[in-house]
Protein backbone atom coordinates (compact mmCIF):
# COMPACT_ATOMS: atom_id res chain seq x y z
CA UNK A 1 0.00 0.00 0.00
CA UNK A 2 1.07 3.52 -0.47
CA UNK A 3 3.00 5.53 2.36
CA UNK A 4 4.21 8.02 0.77
CA UNK A 5 2.43 11.71 1.35
CA UNK A 6 2.32 13.67 -1.15
CA UNK A 7 3.79 17.51 -1.23
CA UNK A 8 0.81 20.21 -1.11
CA UNK A 9 0.18 20.99 -4.91
CA UNK A 10 1.29 24.54 -5.90
CA UNK A 11 0.33 24.23 -9.55
CA UNK A 12 -2.83 26.36 -10.87
CA UNK A 13 -3.14 23.35 -13.54
CA UNK A 14 -3.56 19.91 -12.47
CA UNK A 15 -5.92 17.14 -14.10
CA UNK A 16 -5.88 16.88 -18.07
CA UNK A 17 -5.41 20.51 -18.12
CA UNK A 18 -1.92 19.99 -17.03
CA UNK A 19 -1.67 16.69 -19.31
CA UNK A 20 -2.42 18.81 -22.33
CA UNK A 21 -0.02 21.79 -21.14
CA UNK A 22 2.86 19.57 -20.69
CA UNK A 23 2.01 17.68 -24.09
CA UNK A 24 2.33 21.25 -26.10
CA UNK A 25 5.91 22.20 -24.50
CA UNK A 26 7.48 18.64 -25.26
CA UNK A 27 5.99 18.92 -28.76
CA UNK A 28 7.76 22.26 -28.83
CA UNK A 29 11.21 20.09 -28.96
CA UNK A 30 9.89 18.01 -32.30
CA UNK A 31 8.20 21.16 -33.75
CA UNK A 32 12.50 21.83 -33.84
CA UNK A 33 13.30 19.02 -35.17
CA UNK A 34 10.40 18.84 -38.05
CA UNK A 35 11.64 22.78 -38.44
CA UNK A 36 15.09 21.94 -38.79
CA UNK A 37 14.28 19.25 -41.15
CA UNK A 38 12.55 20.96 -43.80
CA UNK A 39 14.06 24.56 -43.94
CA UNK A 40 16.94 23.44 -45.48
CA UNK A 41 15.12 22.04 -48.30
CA UNK A 42 13.80 25.37 -49.56
CA UNK A 43 17.25 27.39 -49.10
CA UNK A 44 19.06 25.09 -51.30
CA UNK A 45 17.28 25.91 -53.94
CA UNK A 46 17.81 29.42 -53.72
CA UNK A 47 19.86 31.97 -55.84
CA UNK A 48 21.32 34.24 -52.92
CA UNK A 49 21.89 30.66 -50.79
CA UNK A 50 23.82 29.27 -53.53
CA UNK A 51 26.06 32.27 -54.94
CA UNK A 52 27.07 33.10 -51.15
CA UNK A 53 27.99 29.13 -51.08
CA UNK A 54 29.68 29.59 -54.70
CA UNK A 55 27.09 26.55 -56.30
CA UNK A 56 27.92 24.06 -54.25
CA UNK A 57 27.79 20.45 -56.11
CA UNK A 58 25.55 17.74 -55.35
CA UNK A 59 28.02 16.08 -52.11
CA UNK A 60 28.91 19.07 -50.76
CA UNK A 61 24.55 20.03 -50.22
CA UNK A 62 24.20 16.99 -49.49
CA UNK A 63 26.91 16.95 -46.67
CA UNK A 64 25.28 20.26 -45.26
CA UNK A 65 21.55 18.93 -45.02
CA UNK A 66 22.72 15.48 -43.66
CA UNK A 67 25.85 16.40 -41.30
CA UNK A 68 22.83 17.81 -38.83
CA UNK A 69 22.46 13.57 -38.86
CA UNK A 70 25.65 12.94 -36.97
CA UNK A 71 25.96 15.44 -34.50
CA UNK A 72 22.40 13.97 -33.44
CA UNK A 73 23.80 10.38 -33.72
CA UNK A 74 26.20 10.75 -31.36
CA UNK A 75 24.03 12.65 -28.96
CA UNK A 76 21.00 10.19 -29.34
CA UNK A 77 23.23 7.20 -27.93
CA UNK A 78 24.63 9.65 -24.97
CA UNK A 79 21.12 10.96 -24.30
CA UNK A 80 20.21 6.94 -22.59
CA UNK A 81 22.33 7.79 -20.09
CA UNK A 82 22.29 11.52 -20.01
CA UNK A 83 18.12 11.15 -19.38
CA UNK A 84 18.97 8.35 -16.37
CA UNK A 85 21.72 11.01 -14.89
CA UNK A 86 19.80 14.76 -14.66
CA UNK A 87 16.17 13.52 -15.87
CA UNK A 88 13.80 14.17 -18.68
CA UNK A 89 13.13 17.66 -17.68
CA UNK A 90 16.93 18.55 -17.35
CA UNK A 91 17.53 16.89 -20.89
CA UNK A 92 14.95 18.51 -22.90
CA UNK A 93 16.18 21.90 -21.12
CA UNK A 94 19.83 21.05 -22.41
CA UNK A 95 18.94 19.69 -25.62
CA UNK A 96 16.53 23.06 -26.51
CA UNK A 97 20.13 25.04 -25.36
CA UNK A 98 22.30 23.30 -27.66
CA UNK A 99 20.11 23.71 -30.75
CA UNK A 100 19.46 27.17 -29.87
CA UNK A 101 23.46 27.59 -30.16
CA UNK A 102 23.72 25.64 -33.38
CA UNK A 103 21.09 27.58 -34.89
CA UNK A 104 23.11 31.17 -34.08
CA UNK A 105 26.29 29.65 -35.68
CA UNK A 106 24.21 28.63 -38.83
CA UNK A 107 22.52 32.17 -39.30
CA UNK A 108 25.64 33.73 -38.62
CA UNK A 109 27.80 31.74 -40.90
CA UNK A 110 30.36 33.25 -42.82
CA UNK A 111 30.91 30.27 -44.93
CA UNK A 112 30.65 26.21 -45.75
CA UNK A 113 32.47 24.89 -43.10
CA UNK A 114 31.12 27.09 -40.78
CA UNK A 115 27.52 25.82 -41.74
CA UNK A 116 28.67 22.63 -41.36
CA UNK A 117 29.59 23.19 -37.61
CA UNK A 118 26.47 24.31 -37.14
CA UNK A 119 24.49 22.06 -38.14
CA UNK A 120 26.70 19.59 -35.80
CA UNK A 121 25.12 21.50 -32.60
CA UNK A 122 22.35 21.94 -34.09
CA UNK A 123 22.19 17.81 -34.65
CA UNK A 124 23.23 17.24 -31.09
CA UNK A 125 20.33 19.14 -29.69
CA UNK A 126 18.09 17.56 -32.19
CA UNK A 127 19.19 14.10 -31.36
CA UNK A 128 18.70 14.84 -27.08
CA UNK A 129 15.45 16.29 -27.79
CA UNK A 130 14.35 13.73 -30.45
CA UNK A 131 15.45 10.77 -27.68
CA UNK A 132 13.64 12.20 -24.72
CA UNK A 133 10.17 14.11 -25.70
CA UNK A 134 8.96 10.24 -26.72
CA UNK A 135 10.13 9.16 -23.54
CA UNK A 136 8.80 12.17 -21.14
CA UNK A 137 5.33 12.17 -22.75
CA UNK A 138 4.52 8.22 -22.46
CA UNK A 139 6.12 8.71 -19.07
CA UNK A 140 3.28 11.07 -18.24
CA UNK A 141 0.65 9.84 -20.62
CA UNK A 142 -2.01 7.72 -19.35
CA UNK A 143 -2.30 4.22 -21.36
CA UNK A 144 -5.80 4.95 -23.28
CA UNK A 145 -4.25 8.28 -24.28
CA UNK A 146 -0.63 7.45 -24.71
CA UNK A 147 -0.97 7.05 -28.68
CA UNK A 148 -3.54 10.03 -29.42
CA UNK A 149 -0.86 11.98 -27.42
CA UNK A 150 2.07 10.97 -29.21
CA UNK A 151 0.73 11.27 -32.50
CA UNK A 152 -0.63 15.08 -31.11
CA UNK A 153 3.22 15.29 -30.87
CA UNK A 154 4.04 13.59 -34.42
CA UNK A 155 1.65 16.29 -35.73
CA UNK A 156 3.53 19.06 -34.16
CA UNK A 157 6.67 17.84 -35.40
CA UNK A 158 4.78 17.59 -39.01
CA UNK A 159 3.82 21.28 -39.02
CA UNK A 160 6.77 22.14 -37.76
CA UNK A 161 8.30 21.00 -41.28
CA UNK A 162 5.37 22.53 -43.36
CA UNK A 163 5.86 26.14 -41.08
CA UNK A 164 9.60 26.17 -42.69
CA UNK A 165 8.64 25.42 -46.13
CA UNK A 166 6.22 28.36 -46.30
CA UNK A 167 8.89 30.71 -44.44
CA UNK A 168 11.32 29.50 -46.93
CA UNK A 169 8.34 30.24 -49.39
CA UNK A 170 7.73 33.78 -48.82
CA UNK A 171 11.63 34.59 -47.68
CA UNK A 172 12.12 34.10 -51.13
CA UNK A 173 10.76 36.86 -52.24
CA UNK A 174 13.79 38.76 -50.52
CA UNK A 175 16.33 40.19 -52.42
CA UNK A 176 19.38 39.41 -50.04
CA UNK A 177 21.15 36.78 -47.88
CA UNK A 178 18.80 37.69 -45.61
CA UNK A 179 16.46 35.16 -47.85
CA UNK A 180 17.77 32.43 -46.53
CA UNK A 181 19.56 33.94 -42.75
CA UNK A 182 15.93 34.69 -41.77
CA UNK A 183 14.67 31.06 -41.95
CA UNK A 184 17.98 29.94 -40.07
CA UNK A 185 17.06 32.58 -37.62
CA UNK A 186 13.85 31.41 -36.59
CA UNK A 187 15.79 28.20 -35.04
CA UNK A 188 16.70 30.53 -31.96
CA UNK A 189 13.57 31.90 -31.58
CA UNK A 190 11.79 28.67 -31.00
CA UNK A 191 14.93 26.90 -29.08
CA UNK A 192 14.48 29.51 -26.65
CA UNK A 193 10.98 29.37 -26.00
CA UNK A 194 11.75 25.63 -25.23
CA UNK A 195 14.19 26.15 -23.15
CA UNK A 196 12.38 28.61 -20.84
CA UNK A 197 9.09 26.16 -21.10
CA UNK A 198 11.02 23.39 -19.89
CA UNK A 199 12.24 25.10 -16.55
CA UNK A 200 8.81 25.44 -15.28
CA UNK A 201 6.82 21.73 -16.76
CA UNK A 202 6.97 19.11 -14.18
CA UNK A 203 9.38 15.79 -14.05
CA UNK A 204 8.85 12.55 -15.33
CA UNK A 205 7.29 10.71 -12.14
CA UNK A 206 8.72 7.30 -13.39
CA UNK A 207 12.05 8.79 -13.27
CA UNK A 208 11.36 10.21 -9.98
CA UNK A 209 10.50 7.50 -8.16
CA UNK A 210 13.33 5.50 -10.28
CA UNK A 211 15.77 7.62 -8.41
CA UNK A 212 13.46 7.23 -5.06
CA UNK A 213 12.08 11.05 -4.28
CA UNK A 214 8.91 9.13 -4.31
CA UNK A 215 7.77 12.23 -2.41
CA UNK A 216 8.13 14.41 -5.58
CA UNK A 217 6.70 11.34 -7.70
CA UNK A 218 3.74 10.73 -6.06
CA UNK A 219 3.03 14.29 -5.99
CA UNK A 220 2.95 14.85 -9.93
CA UNK A 221 0.96 11.52 -10.23
CA UNK A 222 -1.98 13.34 -8.00
CA UNK A 223 -1.83 16.16 -10.11
CA UNK A 224 -1.90 14.17 -13.14
CA UNK A 225 -5.07 13.25 -11.79
CA UNK A 226 -6.52 16.15 -10.58
CA UNK A 227 -4.76 16.95 -7.08
CA UNK A 228 -6.82 15.03 -4.82
CA UNK A 229 -3.96 13.24 -2.92
CA UNK A 230 -6.51 10.56 -1.95
CA UNK A 231 -7.50 9.66 -5.37
CA UNK A 232 -7.35 5.67 -4.95
CA UNK A 233 -6.06 5.41 -9.11
CA UNK A 234 -3.12 7.92 -8.26
CA UNK A 235 -2.38 6.14 -5.63
CA UNK A 236 -2.49 2.48 -7.07
CA UNK A 237 -0.54 3.45 -10.21
CA UNK A 238 2.72 5.17 -7.64
CA UNK A 239 2.22 1.26 -6.32
CA UNK A 240 2.47 -0.13 -9.65
CA UNK A 241 5.16 1.84 -10.42
CA UNK A 242 7.04 1.74 -7.82
CA UNK A 243 7.07 -2.14 -7.19
CA UNK A 244 7.95 -2.75 -10.65
CA UNK A 245 11.01 -0.22 -9.67
CA UNK A 246 11.51 -2.88 -6.78
CA UNK A 247 11.09 -6.04 -8.73
CA UNK A 248 13.97 -4.63 -11.18
CA UNK A 249 16.21 -3.73 -8.76
CA UNK A 250 15.98 -7.61 -6.32
CA UNK A 251 16.72 -9.36 -10.04
CA UNK A 252 20.55 -7.61 -8.95
CA UNK A 253 21.14 -8.04 -12.51
CA UNK A 254 22.42 -3.84 -13.65
CA UNK A 255 21.12 -1.65 -15.79
CA UNK A 256 23.92 -1.43 -18.51
CA UNK A 257 23.78 -1.79 -21.76
CA UNK A 258 24.97 -5.54 -22.40
CA UNK A 259 22.16 -6.49 -19.91
CA UNK A 260 19.74 -4.92 -21.56
CA UNK A 261 20.73 -6.27 -24.97
CA UNK A 262 20.92 -9.58 -23.42
CA UNK A 263 17.68 -9.64 -21.46
CA UNK A 264 15.67 -7.52 -23.90
CA UNK A 265 17.21 -8.03 -27.22
CA UNK A 266 13.90 -8.56 -29.09
CA UNK A 267 12.56 -5.56 -28.19
CA UNK A 268 15.53 -3.57 -28.80
CA UNK A 269 15.73 -5.21 -32.38
CA UNK A 270 11.64 -3.97 -32.99
CA UNK A 271 12.38 -0.58 -32.00
CA UNK A 272 15.50 -0.33 -33.81
CA UNK A 273 13.74 -1.94 -36.83
CA UNK A 274 10.45 0.68 -36.46
CA UNK A 275 13.05 4.16 -36.81
CA UNK A 276 15.31 2.55 -39.13
CA UNK A 277 12.32 1.31 -41.83
CA UNK A 278 10.57 5.15 -40.58
CA UNK A 279 13.97 6.35 -42.94
CA UNK A 280 14.24 3.40 -45.41
CA UNK A 281 10.68 3.66 -46.45
CA UNK A 282 11.61 7.22 -48.27
CA UNK A 283 10.12 10.07 -46.22
CA UNK A 284 13.66 12.17 -46.50
CA UNK A 285 13.45 11.99 -49.83
CA UNK A 286 10.85 14.15 -50.21
CA UNK A 287 11.28 15.61 -46.28
CA UNK A 288 14.83 17.18 -47.34
CA UNK A 289 15.00 17.74 -50.96
CA UNK A 290 11.08 17.90 -51.99
CA UNK A 291 12.10 20.73 -54.31
CA UNK A 292 14.47 18.96 -55.73
CA UNK A 293 12.08 16.21 -56.72
CA UNK A 294 9.35 18.48 -58.43
CA UNK A 295 12.18 20.38 -60.00
CA UNK A 296 13.13 16.97 -61.31
CA UNK A 297 9.37 16.39 -62.30
CA UNK A 298 9.39 19.95 -64.46
CA UNK A 299 8.39 22.48 -61.90
CA UNK A 300 10.93 25.09 -61.35
CA UNK A 301 12.72 27.77 -59.17
CA UNK A 302 9.80 29.00 -56.83
CA UNK A 303 7.50 27.24 -58.31
CA UNK A 304 8.75 23.65 -56.63
CA UNK A 305 8.74 25.53 -53.00
CA UNK A 306 5.19 26.06 -53.61
CA UNK A 307 4.30 22.92 -54.11
CA UNK A 308 6.46 21.35 -51.79
CA UNK A 309 4.49 23.79 -49.39
CA UNK A 310 0.88 22.46 -50.40
CA UNK A 311 2.29 19.02 -50.19
CA UNK A 312 3.54 20.20 -46.36
CA UNK A 313 -0.10 21.47 -46.07
CA UNK A 314 -1.67 17.68 -46.63
CA UNK A 315 1.12 16.46 -45.11
CA UNK A 316 -0.23 18.64 -41.82
CA UNK A 317 -3.97 17.21 -42.28
CA UNK A 318 -2.97 13.93 -42.79
CA UNK A 319 -1.38 13.49 -39.31
CA UNK A 320 -5.01 14.01 -37.60
CA UNK A 321 -6.31 11.02 -38.09
CA UNK A 322 -4.09 8.82 -35.86
CA UNK A 323 -5.07 10.99 -33.01
CA UNK A 324 -8.21 9.34 -32.84
CA UNK A 325 -7.45 5.73 -34.67
CA UNK A 326 -4.29 4.78 -32.99
CA UNK A 327 -6.30 3.89 -29.41
CA UNK A 328 -8.72 2.61 -31.65
CA UNK A 329 -7.25 0.42 -34.89
CA UNK A 330 -4.01 -0.05 -32.75
CA UNK A 331 -0.48 0.41 -33.97
CA UNK A 332 -0.32 -2.75 -36.51
CA UNK A 333 -3.22 -2.21 -38.50
CA UNK A 334 -1.90 1.62 -39.41
CA UNK A 335 1.43 0.16 -39.95
CA UNK A 336 0.69 -2.23 -42.45
CA UNK A 337 -1.79 0.01 -44.03
CA UNK A 338 0.95 2.92 -44.20
CA UNK A 339 3.10 0.78 -45.79
CA UNK A 340 1.06 -0.35 -48.88
CA UNK A 341 0.00 3.18 -49.82
CA UNK A 342 3.16 4.54 -49.42
CA UNK A 343 4.67 1.55 -51.26
CA UNK A 344 1.97 2.42 -54.37
CA UNK A 345 2.86 6.04 -54.19
CA UNK A 346 6.70 5.37 -54.57
CA UNK A 347 6.23 3.06 -57.40
CA UNK A 348 4.14 5.42 -59.50
CA UNK A 349 6.49 8.33 -58.88
CA UNK A 350 9.19 6.43 -60.40
CA UNK A 351 6.97 5.19 -62.97
CA UNK A 352 5.49 9.05 -64.43
CA UNK A 353 9.30 9.83 -64.16
CA UNK A 354 10.02 7.56 -66.51
CA UNK A 355 7.70 7.74 -69.18
CA UNK A 356 8.45 11.72 -68.60
CA UNK A 357 5.30 12.56 -70.33
CA UNK A 358 3.47 16.12 -70.22
CA UNK A 359 0.98 14.58 -67.73
CA UNK A 360 4.32 14.03 -65.51
CA UNK A 361 4.60 16.68 -63.49
CA UNK A 362 1.00 17.12 -62.16
CA UNK A 363 0.83 13.25 -61.70
CA UNK A 364 4.66 13.26 -59.40
CA UNK A 365 2.76 16.14 -57.59
CA UNK A 366 -0.08 13.90 -56.71
CA UNK A 367 1.62 11.01 -55.81
CA UNK A 368 4.15 12.75 -53.66
CA UNK A 369 0.85 14.32 -51.39
CA UNK A 370 -0.08 10.50 -51.47
CA UNK A 371 2.70 9.56 -50.63
CA UNK A 372 3.44 11.77 -47.63
CA UNK A 373 -0.35 11.92 -46.43
CA UNK A 374 0.19 8.14 -45.35
CA UNK A 375 3.50 8.63 -44.29
CA UNK A 376 1.63 11.00 -41.55
CA UNK A 377 -0.81 8.84 -40.74
CA UNK A 378 1.67 5.85 -40.09
CA UNK A 379 5.30 5.66 -40.08
CA UNK A 380 5.25 9.21 -39.33
CA UNK A 381 3.95 9.13 -35.46
CA UNK A 382 3.89 5.42 -34.76
CA UNK A 383 8.31 4.58 -34.88
CA UNK A 384 8.88 7.54 -31.77
CA UNK A 385 5.62 6.53 -29.95
CA UNK A 386 6.39 2.55 -30.46
CA UNK A 387 9.99 1.82 -28.35
CA UNK A 388 8.94 4.15 -25.75
CA UNK A 389 6.23 1.55 -25.21
CA UNK A 390 8.10 -1.64 -25.17
CA UNK A 391 11.07 -0.65 -23.27
CA UNK A 392 10.84 -1.27 -19.12
CA UNK A 393 11.42 1.89 -17.06
CA UNK A 394 14.48 0.77 -16.55
CA UNK A 395 15.74 0.75 -19.29
CA UNK A 396 13.96 3.26 -21.39
CA UNK A 397 15.84 5.88 -21.82
CA UNK A 398 19.02 3.50 -23.14
CA UNK A 399 16.53 1.76 -25.59
CA UNK A 400 15.01 4.41 -27.03
CA UNK A 401 18.75 6.32 -27.46
CA UNK A 402 19.34 3.47 -29.75
CA UNK A 403 16.64 3.14 -31.41
CA UNK A 404 17.10 7.11 -31.63
CA UNK A 405 20.28 6.87 -32.71
CA UNK A 406 19.40 3.71 -35.69
CA UNK A 407 17.28 7.00 -36.98
CA UNK A 408 19.71 9.12 -37.28
CA UNK A 409 21.75 6.67 -38.71
CA UNK A 410 20.12 6.09 -41.89
CA UNK A 411 18.76 9.81 -41.65
CA UNK A 412 22.38 10.76 -42.48
CA UNK A 413 22.19 7.66 -44.93
CA UNK A 414 19.25 8.89 -46.95
CA UNK A 415 20.10 12.41 -46.62
CA UNK A 416 23.64 12.16 -48.02
CA UNK A 417 22.96 9.39 -50.59
CA UNK A 418 20.25 11.19 -52.21
CA UNK A 419 21.48 14.27 -54.38
CA UNK A 420 24.23 11.25 -55.85
CA UNK A 421 21.12 9.19 -56.55
CA UNK A 422 19.02 11.34 -57.91
CA UNK A 423 21.41 12.04 -60.66
CA UNK A 424 22.64 8.55 -61.16
CA UNK A 425 19.89 6.18 -60.97
CA UNK A 426 17.11 8.73 -61.75
CA UNK A 427 13.58 7.42 -61.42
CA UNK A 428 14.40 4.03 -59.76
CA UNK A 429 15.27 5.72 -56.89
CA UNK A 430 11.61 5.93 -56.08
CA UNK A 431 10.40 2.40 -56.24
CA UNK A 432 13.78 1.59 -54.69
CA UNK A 433 12.33 3.09 -51.22
CA UNK A 434 8.83 1.21 -52.48
CA UNK A 435 11.20 -2.02 -52.16
CA UNK A 436 11.79 -1.09 -48.36
CA UNK A 437 8.00 -0.18 -48.06
CA UNK A 438 7.28 -4.14 -48.72
CA UNK A 439 9.87 -5.31 -46.83
CA UNK A 440 8.19 -2.96 -43.53
CA UNK A 441 5.00 -4.48 -44.64
CA UNK A 442 6.58 -8.39 -44.09
CA UNK A 443 7.83 -7.08 -40.79
CA UNK A 444 5.48 -6.01 -38.88
CA UNK A 445 2.96 -8.67 -39.56
CA UNK A 446 5.13 -11.69 -38.58
CA UNK A 447 7.19 -9.59 -35.90
CA UNK A 448 5.17 -6.27 -34.33
CA UNK A 449 3.07 -7.25 -31.51
CA UNK A 450 -0.18 -5.02 -30.78
CA UNK A 451 0.60 -2.36 -27.72
CA UNK A 452 -2.65 -0.69 -28.22
CA UNK A 453 -3.99 0.14 -23.96
CA UNK A 454 -1.15 -1.36 -21.92
CA UNK A 455 0.01 0.38 -19.17
CA UNK A 456 3.72 0.57 -19.23
CA UNK A 457 4.63 -1.84 -16.07
CA UNK A 458 2.94 -4.59 -17.89
CA UNK A 459 4.17 -4.46 -21.58
CA UNK A 460 6.15 -7.97 -20.22
CA UNK A 461 2.73 -9.11 -20.93
CA UNK A 462 2.99 -8.91 -24.04
CA UNK A 463 6.10 -10.15 -24.77
CA UNK A 464 5.65 -13.09 -22.16
CA UNK A 465 8.49 -11.70 -19.97
CA UNK A 466 9.25 -11.55 -16.49
CA UNK A 467 6.05 -10.88 -13.74
CA UNK A 468 2.82 -8.66 -14.28
CA UNK A 469 1.57 -7.01 -11.63
CA UNK A 470 -2.37 -6.50 -11.12
CA UNK A 471 -4.36 -4.80 -8.98
CA UNK A 472 -8.12 -5.40 -7.88
CA UNK A 473 -10.51 -3.84 -5.81
CA UNK A 474 -11.67 -5.36 -2.51
CA UNK A 475 -13.05 -3.94 0.34
CA UNK A 476 -11.90 -0.60 -0.76
CA UNK A 477 -8.57 -2.12 -0.56
CA UNK A 478 -6.01 -2.34 -3.35
CA UNK A 479 -4.05 -5.55 -3.58
CA UNK A 480 -1.27 -6.83 -5.98
CA UNK A 481 -0.64 -10.02 -6.98
CA UNK A 482 2.51 -11.71 -9.32
CA UNK A 483 1.44 -13.68 -12.32
CA UNK A 484 4.00 -16.56 -13.08
CA UNK A 485 5.82 -15.78 -16.06
CA UNK A 486 4.35 -16.64 -19.11
CA UNK A 487 6.08 -19.71 -21.28
CA UNK A 488 6.98 -19.70 -24.77
CA UNK A 489 3.75 -20.43 -26.49
CA UNK A 490 2.08 -17.32 -24.87
CA UNK A 491 5.14 -15.68 -26.32
CA UNK A 492 4.72 -16.56 -29.08
CA UNK A 493 1.05 -16.45 -29.43
CA UNK A 494 0.88 -12.26 -28.14
CA UNK A 495 3.49 -11.65 -30.56
CA UNK A 496 1.45 -13.35 -33.60
CA UNK A 497 -1.76 -11.76 -32.52
CA UNK A 498 -3.27 -8.81 -34.09
CA UNK A 499 -5.06 -7.86 -31.16
CA UNK A 500 -3.75 -6.78 -27.46
CA UNK A 501 -3.65 -9.48 -25.10
CA UNK A 502 -6.67 -10.18 -23.08
CA UNK A 503 -4.27 -10.70 -19.86
CA UNK A 504 -3.31 -7.61 -19.91
CA UNK A 505 -5.48 -4.95 -17.48
CA UNK A 506 -4.19 -2.86 -14.64
CA UNK A 507 -5.63 -0.73 -11.98
CA UNK A 508 -3.13 2.02 -12.89
CA UNK A 509 -5.16 3.03 -15.67
CA UNK A 510 -5.88 6.75 -14.81
CA UNK A 511 -10.05 7.65 -13.98
CA UNK A 512 -10.41 10.79 -14.32
CA UNK A 513 -13.01 13.76 -15.51
CA UNK A 514 -12.75 14.01 -19.16
CA UNK A 515 -11.20 17.04 -20.57
CA UNK A 516 -12.46 18.87 -23.81
CA UNK A 517 -9.73 16.93 -26.37
CA UNK A 518 -11.13 13.56 -24.47
CA UNK A 519 -14.50 14.16 -25.04
CA UNK A 520 -14.04 14.72 -28.61
CA UNK A 521 -11.74 11.71 -29.41
CA UNK A 522 -13.54 9.41 -26.97
CA UNK A 523 -17.30 10.21 -26.53
CA UNK A 524 -18.18 6.60 -27.64
CA UNK A 525 -15.37 5.22 -25.83
CA UNK A 526 -15.85 2.73 -23.20
CA UNK A 527 -13.16 1.10 -22.37
CA UNK A 528 -11.63 2.96 -19.44
CA UNK A 529 -10.64 0.83 -16.68
CA UNK A 530 -12.33 0.57 -13.29
CA UNK A 531 -11.13 -1.34 -10.59
CA UNK A 532 -13.31 -4.80 -9.95
CA UNK A 533 -15.44 -4.11 -7.06
CA UNK A 534 -17.04 -6.74 -4.93
CA UNK A 535 -20.37 -6.96 -6.97
CA UNK A 536 -18.41 -7.68 -9.78
CA UNK A 537 -16.05 -10.77 -8.62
Amino acid sequence: MVDVAPLPSRRKLVGQPLLYAISVFASLGVFLFGYDQGVMSGIITGPYFKQFFNNPGPIEVGTMVAVLELGALATSIAAGRVGDIIGRKGTLFTGAIVFTIGGAIQTFTTGYYIMIVGRVVSGCGVGLLSTIVPIYQSEISPPDHRGALACMEFTCNVFGYATSVWVDYFSSFIESDLSWRIPLFLQCVIGSILAAGSLVIPESPRWLIDTDRDVAGMSIIVDLHGGDPDNIIAQAEFQEIKDKVIYERELGEGRSYAVMWKKYKRRVLLAMSSQAFAQLNGINVIGYYAPSVFEEAGWLGRDAVLMTGINAIIYTLSTLPPWYLVDRWGRRVILLSGAVIMGIALGLTGWWMYVDIPATPNAVVICVIVYNAAFGYSWGPIPWLYPPEIMPLTFRSKGVSISTATNWAFNFIVGETTPYLQEAITWRLYPMHGFYCACSFILVYFLYPETKGVPLEEMDAVFGEGTIFQFFQSNGIECIFAEERLDYESERASLMSNARSPSVRSGSRRVTERGWVSRLLYRNDRSTYQPIGEGDE
